[in-house]
């Protein structure tokens, strides 16, 4: 009987060992690897989620930010352009030309052409001696303003005669406006309405780039 009794204890030894040798031969995936490449994935999509608020606060301040852009004057208005019969005087004296700003002549390429002069040829309308011609071929003739000084153009082939000249005087951009005055309660609270918005806002941007470098 005791012989009988010790059998089953062998076969379940040898089971444990069977499956010992299974349970080595089938490797099981290890947690840590599967964990990295979790956190790996989360702070991917945490740094790429806070380059995105960066990129979003840096365009709102640059379109808060005012900006001087350059304007371009079709010379004559868009209706008539460089011609004859128009009193250039008249269209160049409620308008203000800043330094950067463009005139743009539009004309009969085959009649008549844009050249800059002096003041003496400019009453007189000499086109023999040019300081610049503009004229390119086109019809299409654009003139950077870029000195703050008086400018004069005129037309050759007699159409200066005709009145196709113009001066306009470039002056500098003005300032920025500054802040009207504000009363003694308004400017009292003007300090505590920006420590209340402009720098909660600093220390925010500072906050989240500070976390994406660290993720990144």
């Amino acid at each position: 009987m005791s012989a009988k009794t010790k059998l089953p204890k062998k076969r379940n030894i040898k089971a444990q060992k069977a499956e010992s040798l299974v349970r080595q031969s089938v490797p099981e995936q290890p947690l840590d690897s599967a964990r990295k490449r979790a956190m790996e994935g989360l702070r991917r999509g945490v740094g790429s989620g806070l380059a995105m608020v960066l990129v979003v606060l840096l365009c709102f301040v640059l379109v808060m930010v005012p900006e001087v852009s350059a304007t371009r004057f079709i010379v004559g208005g868009g209706n008539k352009g460089w011609t004859s019969n128009v009193n250039y005087t008249i269209w160049a004296q409620d308008k203000h030309f800043y330094n950067g700003d463009w005139l743009f002549f539009v004309y009969d390429r085959n009649q008549m052409n844009v050249l800059e002069v002096n003041q003496t040829d400019y009453v007189s309308c000499n086109a023999d001696h040019p300081l610049h011609n503009w004229t390119t071929g086109a019809g299409r003739d654009v003139v950077p303003l870029n000195v703050t000084r008086h400018y004069y153009f005129i037309s050759g082939n007699g159409f200066c005669y005709g009145g196709v000249k113009i001066a306009v005087k470039v002056e500098n951009p003005p300032p920025p406006p500054s802040a009207a005055p504000l009363k003694s309660k308004s400017s009292a609270l003007t300090p505590a309405y920006r420590s209340q918005f402009v720098l909660p806002a600093v220390f925010a941007i500072g906050a989240m780039w500070d976390a994406l470098v660290r993720f990144c």
